[in-house]
């Protein structure tokens, strides 16, 4: 495939569109019009004031943090959304946080498909190497998807005493080299 640039993007990435398929990914912040449904979606997972979790994604952008939202064709419909954000001990690395699929869609590859695109954008639009996340339930899943189990990461560097949050017992930590 030929790369065109063309502004912010270049051809064939964000927002994407395989084989003729009637998704598309697409970073929040470059369709502002998703955020509120986005917003609900994420909310129906993990409860959190309104007001926050807007402030958390109108801080997407071209670099990191990044909110990528998948969509049906002609973005009518948000269908699911992660988080993509800094490790500041690592800069070739990212963080991937708040992966949720709509109910209505679980159980049809969109988790999946929304993982390839986000390592697809990580690799060819940010230049990273190496994606990191936690779970608590779904490490079968990123297993079958080619994660790994690692050390806990923090997103916020080295620190000179553990996190109570990198001690939680039931929570994995994973990565994938891309």
């Amino acid at each position: 495939m030929r790369y065109v640039k063309r502004e912010p993007y270049y051809e064939g990435l964000p927002p994407f569109n395989v084989s003729g398929s009637p998704f598309n990914v697409v970073p929040i912040h470059n369709a502002p019009e998703l955020m509120k449904d986005t917003c609900a979606l994420i909310n129906s997972e993990w409860p959190r004031s309104e007001t926050a979790r807007m402030r958390s994604l109108q801080a997407s952008c071209d670099t990191l943090p990044c909110s990528l939202v998948l969509t049906t064709e002609g973005m009518c419909r948000v269908i699911a959304h992660l988080k993509l954000s800094p490790i500041t001990s690592k800069k070739k690395a990212c963080f991937v946080e708040s992966v949720v699929v709509d109910k209505s869609y679980r159980g049809q590859g969109f988790g999946k498909l929304i993982m390839k695109f986000a390592e697809d954008y990580c690799r060819v639009v940010l230049d990273l190497n190496t994606i990191y996340l936690s779970t608590i339930d779904q490490d079968g899943f990123y297993e079958r998807i080619g994660y790994e189990y690692c050390a806990p990461v923090s997103m916020y560097g080295p620190r000179h005493c553990e996190l109570p949050s990198l001690q939680n017992l039931n929570k994995k930590y994973m990565k994938k080299v891309l």
